[in-house]
């Protein structure tokens, strides 16, 4: 392991390392879709095999949920772009100066610049969840010494900090337009508003239209929670406004409580919606949790991403998004619904089938993907060449290589620190 000394000079020297590799593929600077990558489970494949399944998916963004070493690094020299999650039971360590210095020093600068690390999330739903008594007052000061550490350790142009919120933030979400924010939440999250303005970071939200179609069947089309394009839609009195599906009026509402909480920074904060999704199986209380609806709307997600427009309020903003989620994990609490959200089996199969392409500008591989029974699956399991996975494109594997050649060189260099006591100006004058 290299010495303290020679940790801090990566720190110093990891922005000048950054500038010198090789772009990664445009598709996944441009991609607007992504996929949640939970690990609740025991029966998970290893992270090894994720960027295949990815490759061929057409999804060249990745939100995790925490920042396990031997995952983050299945990811290098992928291209692939992480959402990196920051653990609730970790908030009060990194609520410090000292605490969020030592955090991106031992979990995120080793991974640079092998791995592309786009967003930290700093605990997720903390203002909503069990133990937000707790955990709410460390949200912010866990942010902003997240953010300070990066920006000294050279990275806050490259590592952008947010969290992710619940959509229970809001005291109501119906029309969009008479959305506002609970009135005991304003305290923590005007504040969250400014310092999203300042540092440029998107809020982000997780936002479940299965969620409200399963409270309320009744009273909510199907058509209209599952995102189906042909349906007619529904209109906000309040603003005029057309809405086709409910994700977008979710996030419209989402916008209209940022404009009455905040308005000196709304005109500054994107949302982004960092989890959505619908469950294939549930309990019998659990009404439209079937495989037929959970791949229409994920289909439907797929599209309507693809599309590259915004919402109704925002349309010059392309909504972006991140599926939950990958695998069904076997070992996550609550109802049935709740190990039911992946897109795949454990196995690498697929859970459903879901037909609709990505186009080819929101891949890192050369042609997009789908997720159906055939498609490249070769049935042989963990045994073939590709781990039982769907292979990775030979575009994918040239580039691969060829940036693994550089990043190599790069980290010898880093790991002989010690061993030739290499002289700091020395080495920055050898890479400039």
């Amino acid at each position: 392991m290299p010495s303290r000394d020679a940790m801090a000079a990566l720190l110093h020297l990891l922005p000048a390392l950054l500038l010198l590799l090789p772009s990664t593929p445009e598709a996944t600077s441009s991609a607007l879709l992504g996929i949640s990558y939970g690990r609740v489970g025991n029966n998970l494949p290893p992270a090894t095999s994720v960027p295949q399944i990815l490759a061929s998916l057409g999804v060249g963004r990745v939100r995790l949920y925490d920042a396990d070493p031997a995952t983050i690094r299945a990811f290098a020299s992928t291209g692939i772009e992480l959402v990196v999650g920051v653990p609730d039971e970790c908030l009060a360590t990194v609520s410090t100066p000292t605490g969020a210095a030592s955090w991106v020093g031992s979990n995120i600068a080793p991974a640079l610049p092998a791995t592309k690390i786009a967003f930290l999330t700093v605990g997720n739903e903390v203002l909503t969840g069990a133990n937000s008594s707790s955990l709410s007052r460390y949200l912010l000061p866990a942010m902003q010494c997240l953010h300070d550490a990066l920006v000294q350790a050279g990275l806050g142009k490259h590592i952008a900090v947010t969290t992710a919120h619940n959509l229970g933030v809001l005291a109501t979400s119906y029309p969009p337009s008479s959305a506002y924010f609970r009135k005991d939440l304003l305290p923590m999250l005007c504040p969250i508003l400014d310092f999203h303005a300042r540092a440029g970071s998107p809020f982000l939200v997780n936002a479940y239209p299965y969620f409200a179609y399963a409270e309320e069947p009744t009273g909510v089309e199907l058509e209209y929670a599952l995102l189906e394009p042909g349906h007619a839609g529904v209109a906000d009195p309040g603003s005029g406004m057309h809405y086709t599906n409910m994700l977008a009026a979710q996030v419209d509402a989402v916008y209209h409580a940022i404009a009455a909480a905040n308005s000196a920074a709304a005109p500054a904060v994107e949302v982004r919606v960092s989890e959505t999704g619908w469950p294939s199986a549930g309990d019998a209380n659990e009404t439209g949790a079937t495989p037929q609806n959970a791949a229409r709307y994920n289909g439907n997600v797929m599209r309507l991403v693809a599309q590259g427009k915004g919402t109704p309020l925002r349309p010059a903003v392309p909504l972006r998004v991140y599926m939950f989620a990958l695998f069904n994990e076997n070992m996550k609490p609550g109802p049935t619904s709740e190990r039911n959200y992946g897109l795949f089996k454990p196995d690498g199969t697929p859970v459903y089938e879901l037909s609709y392409h990505l186009p080819q500008d929101n891949t890192t591989s050369s042609s997009g993907g789908s997720i159906t029974g055939g498609g490249g699956y070769n049935g042989h399991g963990y045994g073939s060449d590709n781990g039982g996975y769907y292979s990775i494109s030979a575009a994918v594997k040239a580039t691969m290589v060829s940036s693994a050649l550089l990043y190599s060189v790069l980290f010898l260099i880093i790991d002989s620190f010690d061993m030739l006591k290499v002289n700091f100006g020395l080495l920055e004058r050898f890479l400039h």
